[in-house]
């Protein structure tokens, strides 16, 4: 036999309000029905723990009757407002309004509760004491059965101090744009994809001298080559780097343009909801870069650099002229020599023979003293170690350096240089030399066509793994039969070969071999003359 199980009495109660409210005597007035819950509610709870959870409530609570008279407030109200319940019952809602908010707003609060829908916004109100502050206000109408407008529910919280705070981020926002716009400087966020989400007037500028190439790419590039700046690379988390200066070729311009750079990596968290709990994976990184131009301090170090190049290059073409003038008469030498060499192991028995033997052997004694004199004198060629360097720069400097004999000789240079190029190993001054030799057999190939509109174009680029360099001339041209005959030493194809020692095309194909690179001729270029200059990015060359 089971025991009678004791229902508590709280339980008893519940049950009895269940039961009420499912069958109510009739004549039970509304009032009492909605006190304790929903007509034809299964569950309710006790009235008596709602107003626990209404007086403890954290947030202002109202309730006004349809003309917005007062009938509830809860504790958080009272602390909140400085009035007492038994001060504001009663009373209008509008006690707590200030002449601070206009007209307008309770205009559009009233017409839309009217229209039974709930109304969010600020108000500024004032505590007991008359002091304002911010509120945030959500009112929602409470309908009757028949729906119609029986009561209005408030909620407010203060704000002042939120909305202090917004102030103050947005007075720092604004004065930091208006610190960053007024900056000289290049200043820029970019993001991993390389897309700029924040600038300022400078990068604006730079962007449109650049026509539309977006400078911060160009920038992140150059730093990559630069300095190995790698966005993948979390190790580079909030780490930073100071004054890189990097070189940038703006299109259409013979000018460079230098930077010193400046940035760090930072992270902005994810705002999405899901990744509330994660934690890097959902990082978002940014470079914020300063790039200040310190093109016309480079220009004057490079103008004193350039004069020191043009001198040591001077120097280094007299060397070098002797070289090929001595090499040129060694050659032209020996070749008499030989004659000698070969007619004195001619047989013969005679006098005369045997004193023309003599002769020529005093001759080729007399030869092989002046051709030891001649190796001598033969100046040593200059050793140069292998470093990093810049294509773009060296050949812009040799252009610069042929300034004077461009001008001269009314030729026009269209240079086209790519916007960033990697630094390779390479031999400075024996390129420098190179181009020159490639330069100077342009200018004078476009001098000799007798062409009106004299051009010279020079292009770099990067294809796979060798550097480019194009240079294209509208000179005499070079037929099928010459290509491989400018590169024998001391041949001369110019009209006036006697000018020339016919060592040019020689020494760059030299230059070129020591860099494991190419020089070859476009055989099926018209209208003049094209030829590529390859050079590896990865090569150190031999000597």
């Amino acid at each position: 036999m089971s025991k009678q199980q004791t229902v508590p009495a709280e339980n008893n109660v519940m049950i009895e309000i269940l039961e009420f409210l499912r069958a109510p005597p009739e004549g039970t007035p509304k009032e009492i029905i909605n006190a304790f819950g929903v007509m034809g509610a299964e569950t309710a709870l006790l009235p008596g723990l709602f107003l626990q959870t209404v007086e403890q409530a954290p947030v202002a609570i109202s309730i006004t009757d349809h003309s917005a008279h007062i009938l509830y407030v809860n504790k958080a109200f009272e602390q909140l407002t400085g009035y007492q319940r038994d001060e504001i019952l009663g009373k209008k809602q509008s006690i707590l309004s200030s002449q601070s908010t206009p007209l307008s707003v309770y205009e559009n609060l009233w017409a839309t509760i009217q229209e039974r829908r709930v109304w969010k916004g600020r108000l500024v109100n004032h505590h007991k004491d008359k002091s304002e502050y911010l509120a945030e206000l959500t009112i929602s109408p409470v309908l009757s059965d028949d729906g119609e407008i029986s009561y209005f529910l408030g909620m407010h919280h203060d704000i002042t101090e939120v909305h202090q705070l917004e102030q103050r981020l947005k007075f720092q926002k604004s004065l930091a744009e208006a610190a960053i716009n007024v900056a000289p400087m290049v200043v820029a966020m970019v993001g991993i994809d390389r897309q700029v989400v924040m600038d300022n007037l400078a990068y604006k500028a730079l962007l449109a001298d650049f026509r539309g190439i977006e400078p911060a790419e160009l920038f992140v590039d150059a730093l990559e080559q630069q300095i190995g700046f790698n966005f993948d690379d979390k190790q580079r988390k909030n780490k930073e780097f100071t004054n890189v200066e990097v070189r940038l070729e703006p299109p259409g311009s013979v000018s460079s343009r230098w930077f010193s750079c400046s940035g760090v990596c930072v992270t902005r968290p994810d705002e999405a909801a899901e990744n509330y709990f994660k934690s890097e994976h959902a990082e978002q990184r940014y470079l914020l870069l300063i790039a200040n131009e310190v093109t016309l301090q480079r220009r004057r170090t490079n103008e004193a650099r350039l004069n020191m190049i043009r001198s040591n290059m001077a120097e280094q073409q007299m060397v070098q002229t002797m070289r090929e003038a001595i090499s040129a008469s060694i050659y032209k030498l020996q070749v008499p020599m030989n004659v000698m060499k070969a007619a004195i192991l001619m047989p013969g028995a005679g006098n005369e023979e045997c004193a023309l033997r003599n002769t020529l052997q005093q001759s080729l004694d007399s030869s092989d003293e002046a051709m030891e004199s001649l190796h001598s004198a033969l100046p040593r060629p200059v050793t140069e170690q292998f470093a990093m360097v810049n294509v773009n720069a060296i050949v812009h400097e040799v252009i610069k350096l042929s300034t004077e004999q461009l001008l001269a000789s009314g030729i026009v240079i269209d240079w086209r240089p790519a916007p960033v190029l990697p630094i390779v190993p390479g031999k400075a001054n024996a390129l420098r030399r190179l181009f020159k030799y490639l330069i100077d057999n342009a200018i004078e190939a476009v001098k000799q066509s007798g062409v009106q509109d004299k051009e010279i174009r020079l292009d770099t680029r990067i294809d796979d793994q060798e550097i480019i360099i194009e240079v294209i001339d509208n000179g005499i041209g070079l037929s099928e039969d010459m290509r491989l005959k400018v590169f024998e030493p001391f041949y001369c194809g110019w009209k006036k070969a006697a000018e020339h020692a016919g060592m040019g095309l020689t020494m760059a194909q030299e230059v070129i071999i020591h860099h494991q690179g190419s020089l070859e001729f476009d055989s099926s270029f018209f209208g003049g003359c094209r030829l590529f200059v390859r050079l590896p990015l990865n090569e150190t060359g031999g000597d």
